[in-house]
């Protein structure tokens, strides 16, 4: 056992006094424990968001496949399932009693729908209000093909003057006698003939 830990505390040392084995493994235990009723309190609030139980399973599967199909006209970009909104909670009691009434998923997507409009499908119907929201994104993308075929069209070479090019040569440390690289590049090879 160690009899005395030192440490630097805001630039002061400190010293922490010895804990016998007892006080460690008591603290140990208080720690074990908060940190088990943390998770079993967390656990309870994961299921506390949907706690409706149902007779058939088939209908519990049929009311979980809804709500996982449905977006929170709240939460933007969030299931009825995954929800904890006022709102989603109606909802999924809304979907809970029309299944319990034995209306089919299609009838229940109608339901919704006719109440909260199309915002409540995460598949909104192609239709002529949603013509933009379901072309928009191929026309952005053409518009943006045109835009850079014609920015690439309209950019041509621009050749550097003599003055431009001796101020290189001064930049870069090149001798004054030798041609540039792109110089180099477009001068004819020794063996080559001009036209």
């Amino acid at each position: 056992m160690v009899n005395e830990v030192r440490t630097t505390f805001g630039g002061r040392w400190l010293e922490i006094p010895p804990v016998s084995g007892h006080a460690a493994r008591r603290q140990i235990r208080r720690l074990l424990a908060a940190l088990v009723l943390g998770c079993a309190a967390g656990a309870a609030a994961i299921t506390a968001i949907d706690g409706f139980d149902f007779d058939d399973e088939a209908d519990a599967a049929r009311y979980q496949s809804l709500i996982a199909e449905f977006r929170c006209p709240k939460c933007l970009n969030t299931n009825l399932a995954g929800s904890d909104a006022p709102i989603a909670t109606d909802l999924r009691r809304t979907v809970r009693q029309l299944v319990l009434e034995g209306k089919s998923d299609q009838q229940v997507r109608d339901y919704l729908q006719a109440r909260y409009g199309d915002f409540v499908l995460y598949d909104p119907p192609v239709a002529p209000r949603t013509w933009i929201l379901w072309f928009a994104p191929a026309l952005m993308i053409l518009i943006g093909i045109v835009v850079l075929r014609r920015v690439g069209a309209r950019r041509g070479t621009v050749e550097m003057t003599a003055e431009e090019r001796q101020r290189v040569r001064e930049l870069t440390g090149e001798p004054v006698g030798q041609p540039l690289q792109q110089d180099a590049a477009t001068q004819p090879d020794a063996g080559e003939q001009p036209k």
